[in-house]
């Protein structure tokens, strides 16, 4: 028996009907907002990922589904989604236009590391990113965004917040973060001693405890940030102190990919584990230049779906549509063109299978219809059709043509 491949898994009941909820939650809420719809391929050229998502990156240095292709290409999956899109932006001469460009974009995205709950192999991201607006109220406005949606799922949320600084700032803390880590560099895990190397800050962002322990004394970019990133982070907080979003500032939180600065920040649930992030992102205002674009200010973020899956709370489920059925062979035809008629404006399910009164009722329950429409014989040779509110629990008879 031919299986999934391990960490692809189907989506089927309940999960399905779970995932298309959010997808239109999400996307209904980002339309809200003045976002707009993009789709970009799941392929693209490992390099993309490689300046983007910078090459320190454990998304680069060891989960790609990296390959060479028929023509001799250097290809992967795409593991996120934002570099796609920021090529996509550049390629199209969008960055050239000038003006502000929202867009918002779901699908699979691919990464080969562990499979455990939440994280997979392939998994789906909904995901928005605002071109154009330097501003740190646009940084506040996304942040509401994805408040909005987890609120309107039902789900439970802390936010995180932290500054990663400007090229003014981040230069001088860097220096001052990796005479730190000299100090401790016996200490550190080996992890740590390649970040320090390539990206010194993301070592606050290590997952060893040991690590985490040194970190505490570490010197904080919060207490080095510019005058302008300083005075950017303090309205950010008072933006959204006065929408009523409670937050924490975690000066550890440096998101995973290297192309953020300034605003980042992640929400996270403890109905999935301790402090699990199920969104995340910040500001990123240099990629666009990085990947030979005009230089464009940019914030954005990604949920990932299916680690909210099991958090999600349905609207109670309501009957919907129409079941057609057959009490003879006869009939059956009659129902066909009937319930096609039908389809032009209602959700129509439809049994083949000739069948009692009783049979038909139970057929319309399990599939949730509002209504139960039935042929049999004496209606067909009348042109007329049985019909039952099965939320009302109000029948009658009607004329086929008057359906």
């Amino acid at each position: 028996m031919i299986r999934s491949l391990r960490g692809m898994n189907d989506i089927l009941s309940p999960d399905n009907a779970r995932f298309e909820y959010f997808l239109e939650t999400a996307t209904t809420i980002a339309k809200r907002y003045g976002f707009e719809y993009f789709e970009a391929p799941l392929l693209e050229e490992t390099a993309l990922f490689k300046r983007s998502v910078g090459e320190s990156s454990d998304i680069v240095g060891k989960e790609m589904y990296q390959f060479t292709d028929k023509g001799g290409n250097d290809v992967c999956l795409r593991p996120e989604g934002t570099a796609g899109v920021v090529r996509a932006f550049i390629q199209n001469k969008l960055d050239r236009q000038g003006g502000i460009q929202r867009f918002f974009y779901h699908g699979p995205m691919f990464r080969y590391e562990r499979p455990q709950k939440g994280r997979l192999r392939e998994f789906h991201q909904f995901g928005v990113e605002s071109f154009g607006v330097a501003s740190v109220y646009e940084d506040a406005s996304v942040i509401m965004m994805v408040a909005d949606i987890l609120k309107a799922l039902g789900i439970t949320f802390k936010l995180k917040l932290n500054s990663l600084g400007c090229q003014e700032c981040m230069p001088p803390y860097r220096q001052k973060l990796v005479e730190f880590l000299e100090t401790s560099a016996e200490q550190i895990c080996e992890d740590c001693v390649r970040r320090k190397e390539t990206n010194p800050i993301r070592v606050l962002d290590c997952k060893n405890g040991k690590c985490q322990e040194l970190y505490v004394a570490a010197p904080k970019l919060m207490q080095n940030l510019c005058s302008c990133c300083d005075a950017d982070f303090s309205i950010l907080q008072k933006v959204l102190r006065d929408n009523g979003i409670d937050f924490e500032v975690d000066t550890h939180l440096v998101r995973g990919l290297d192309y953020y600065s300034k605003t980042a920040f992640e929400f996270v649930s403890d109905e999935i584990g301790a402090q699990s992030a199920i969104a995340g992102g910040g500001r990123y205002d240099r990629l666009v230049e990085f990947l030979e674009g005009k230089p464009t200010p940019a914030v954005g973020f990604a949920i990932g779906i299916e680690r909210l899956l099991e958090l999600i709370k349905m609207p109670e489920a309501r009957r919907e549509g129409y079941y057609f059925g057959a009490m003879d062979e006869e009939a059956l035809t009659a129902v066909m063109k009937a319930a096609q008629t039908k389809r032009a404006s209602e959700r129509v399910i439809i049994e083949y299978v000739p069948k009692g009164l009783k049979a038909h009722l139970k057929g319309a329950d399990r599939v949730n219809a509002r209504y139960c429409a039935v042929i049999g014989e004496n209606e067909l040779k009348e042109g007329r059709i049985w019909i039952k509110d099965l939320q009302e629990k109000h029948e009658e008879v009607v004329a086929i043509d008057a359906l």
